[in-house]
């Protein structure tokens, strides 16, 4: 595969939400998404842990993730497990 990825990255602006913690929700938008991340743009820079979710609003799905690189308010994440379904209270 080009760039040396094992699943196929699709181009799109998707509102996201990174979950740091059940109280620590941030707005993002989401760039790229394969079966293995996303490429996540902020809205401001700020540091984020090793371990986080990515919640994608339009499918109601939150991917457990780590944190693969940052570059400003760009990020990479990388899929750690299965999407499951978004939480009521997220």
């Amino acid at each position: 595969m080009e760039e040396g990825r094992s699943s196929i990255r699709r181009r799109m602006l998707k509102e996201g939400k990174l979950l740091l913690s059940d109280t620590q929700i941030f707005d993002c938008r989401i760039r790229d998404l394969s079966d293995g991340g996303a490429r996540v743009e902020l809205a401001s820079f700020f540091e984020l842990p090793k371990q986080l979710r990515l919640w994608v609003v339009s499918t109601n799905q939150v991917m457990p993730a780590e944190l693969a690189w940052q570059r400003g308010q760009m990020i990479g994440l990388r899929f750690t497990g299965p999407a499951q379904p978004a939480p009521r209270a997220a």
